[in-house]
């Protein structure tokens, strides 16, 4: 049941993943994508989920990206321990060698 008081949160998680060579990073970035494309609609409070592939090529910049959004703070830490993405996260061991992550609660009212 959601919670009228809670806000929603964003989650945004980027990552360089393995591959020395173009065709090894495209086969683990696609890898990354199917496995979290999977959770789609599976995961209780999750509202949104899309997934983001780097095409600056800048050396700085992370390979991709999963941006999520949650009902709540509560449906993010639900989340965070559900089989399913536990399941996702130790099959995905490995691909991904960087790891940064953002939650924040989105604004739900008007901008001044």
């Amino acid at each position: 049941m959601k919670d009228a008081n809670a806000s929603p949160i964003c989650h945004i998680v980027m990552w360089d993943v393995t591959g020395s060579n173009d065709a090894e990073k495209r086969d683990a970035i696609n890898a990354v994508r199917d496995a979290f494309e999977a959770l789609r609609d599976r995961i209780p409070g999750m509202t949104r989920l899309e997934i983001g592939v780097d095409i600056s090529r800048i050396d700085y910049a992370c390979d991709m990206l999963l941006l999520t959004e949650f009902e709540s703070e509560a449906a993010l830490a639900a989340y965070a321990v559900h089989p399913e993405h536990l399941a996702v996260r130790d099959r995905l061991a490995g691909l991904r060698i960087a790891r940064h992550q953002v939650d924040y609660q989105i604004a739900t009212g008007s901008v001044s």
